[in-house]
């Protein structure tokens, strides 16, 4: 896994940028998460209590356990049915929320103790029947450095606590929990700040050890909680009653779920959910604009998303999350200078690049890297970005890209060295990017040996394996865990995070200065000074050039005319706890 995930946005649009455009318009000057189409999708008053929601995805899920869910389309499921120590609201991806915990983490003056008191009337589901305490939080954390569970994010995250750098499942000695409704956690440097805001993870939901042991739960890989999500012991307003890997998963409520007694935001008002896994994107997206009590599971195939733009527009939603660039390897000849890779960003056309995507209802022109619903955005310079002559232009320069060429060591503004390696992605619309980044390559002189492979491969045997020596990764891109800068900055440009497998550093960045400009911003509490901070993170390291930032994605989602949809712009997807039928 890498330290981040891309929580996988499907292939998005395969339509043309006019359609879309003309239809909806553009949400250039739009920069938060909210909706860029129709439909509404934020909570309103008078939402109606009952009914079955009828959810429809051609992808299917990888882990509904809470100790290893790191995938979009888990955690639709997982934030409905487990309560983690916060939590976002689907209308506030700036702040999270007390959930199972009962206040905001308080963080000791020197950055090293994170305290937090949880909630005294959350109780786990049949067949545990009995109050959450601290101690099942602790237990919860602890197992996610189990070789069985896994955790993806754990070792960026809570490595930092005291004893986690042994841990293999047991007791961790910086997670204490002095009595039933604290939890402390011990640091060994001031990372407290960034720490408590990864407390908002699947990871921090209880999980009851007993239980755990007496069903053998962790005993094999893949554990028992995971193989068959049923048996999990529930905290939030809904239970998984049926499970079919591949095929199906049935929501039901959660008898023990006290909405007033335990303090939950969540109104939960549907009275189950109905989720079909596997189903032609097309077919099942004509289904849910047409029919009744449906929405989308995953990212709409590019022919639903230009049908409902065209002739369902109250029924589709547009949602800003994530970006996209292109990589280029730093650690590398040619791309370890840095004029060569302020050339190819100057004579990238963005433009070109966006429409691939759909226009600019599918997204904004990058200028940089942290996205608009990112602490310190504006601080980077907002949608303009920073002031550097290679980004000016959206369409490309080529007058500024030959300039840089010659400072490379190129008089005749001319690539002329060795061929390149570029590994893209095969499926539409990624392809045709793929194909606009080549050819701006060898528009400046670069041959380009040049593969196009699925998504999949294209992460675990070449762009995310250093010792590929890839050269350029025209299809990367990122969605952050939680709204912090380390989230987007951390995994993708900081030294210290490249690995030998599933690493997330691209460009493999190795910058003194810009791992020092992260570090200082993750030691510091105080969240205007930390979005400063990240946004001069992230000028340097737009000003290193390591990459062309080219989209700042909005997501499609689907929905029937008669649900009141409810997006978590956290996640860009259904929130199934405030999404209800008309």
């Amino acid at each position: 896994m890498r330290h981040l995930v891309w929580r996988a946005l499907a292939a998005l649009l395969a339509v043309t940028g006019v359609v879309l455009l003309s239809a909806c318009g553009s949400s250039n000057n739009d920069n938060g998460g909210g909706n860029g189409g129709g439909a509404q999708v934020t909570p309103q008053s008078g939402q109606k209590k009952g009914g079955t929601l009828k959810v429809q995805s051609a992808e299917g899920f990888e882990h509904l356990d809470p100790g290893s869910s790191y995938f979009q389309v888990d955690y639709e499921v997982v934030y409905a049915t487990q309560r983690p120590l916060y939590s976002f609201k689907p209308d506030d991806f700036k702040q999270a929320v007390p959930d199972l915990a009962a206040s905001q983490p308080q963080i000791s003056s020197d950055e090293k103790t994170v305290t937090v008191k949880i909630r005294p009337n959350v109780k786990f589901s049949p067949p545990v029947n009995r109050v959450v305490t601290s101690k099942d939080v602790k237990y919860a954390i602890e197992r996610g450095f189990d070789k069985n569970v896994a955790n993806g994010y754990a070792p960026s995250y809570f490595a930092d606590i005291e004893g986690a750098d042994k841990a293999d499942g047991g007791p961790i000695s910086g997670i204490q929990a002095p009595d039933d409704q604290t939890i402390v956690f011990k640091l060994t440097k001031p990372f407290g700040a960034t720490m408590a805001k990864a407390l908002s993870l699947p990871l921090s939901a209880p999980v009851p050890k007993e239980y755990i042991q007496k069903i053998k739960g962790d005993a094999k890989s893949p554990t028992v909680y995971d193989s068959d999500p049923t048996k999990q012991a529930f905290t939030g307003p809904y239970v998984i009653k049926s499970y079919a890997p591949g095929k199906s998963i049935t929501l039901a409520r959660n008898p023990n779920w006290n909405k007033d007694a335990s303090g939950d935001y969540r109104p939960a008002y549907v009275d189950a959910v109905d989720w079909q896994v596997g189903t032609d994107p097309n077919v099942s997206g004509r289904q849910i604009l047409t029919g009744q009590d449906f929405v989308s599971g995953d990212t709409p195939s590019g022919p639903t998303v230009k049908l409902g733009v065209q002739k369902y527009k109250d029924q589709i939603s547009f949602t800003a999350l994530g970006n996209r660039y292109i990589a280029m390897n730093t650690s590398l000849p040619p791309f370890d200078n840095v004029n060569l890779r302020k050339a190819v960003l100057a004579a990238t056309d963005r433009k070109a690049l966006q429409l691939t995507r759909g226009g600019a209802v599918s997204g904004d022109i990058a200028t940089h890297f942290l996205a608009p619903t990112a602490p310190g955005f504006d601080a980077a310079g907002g949608m303009k970005g920073p002031d550097v002559d290679f980004l000016a232009n959206p369409s490309g320069d080529m007058e500024v890209a030959q300039k840089y060429m010659k400072a490379a060591g190129f008089p005749n503004g001319k690539y002329s060295g060795p061929a390149i390696t570029m590994i893209g992605d095969n499926s539409d619309p990624a392809s045709k990017s793929a194909q606009v980044a080549l050819q701006t390559f060898q528009k400046l002189g670069f041959k380009v040996n040049f593969r196009a492979v699925q998504h999949e491969t294209m992460y675990s045997r070449f762009c995310n394996v250093p010792k590929s020596k890839v050269n350029v990764c025209p299809n990367v891109g990122w969605l952050p865990d939680f709204p912090d800068g380390y989230a987007w900055m951390y995994a993708t440009f900081d030294s210290k995070s490249i690995v030998p497998e599933n690493n997330s550093n691209w460009p493999q960045l190795k910058n003194p200065q810009v791992d020092a400009a992260i570090e200082k911003a993750a030691a510091t509490a105080d969240e205007k000074q930390r979005d400063e901070l990240w946004g001069k993170a992230d000028e340097l390291v737009t000003s290193l050039a390591p990459a062309v930032p080219w989209f700042w994605d909005k997501q499609p989602n689907i929905q029937s005319k008669n649900v009141q949809g409810v997006i978590a712009q956290w996640n860009a997807a259904y929130d199934l706890s405030f999404t209800s039928l008309k």
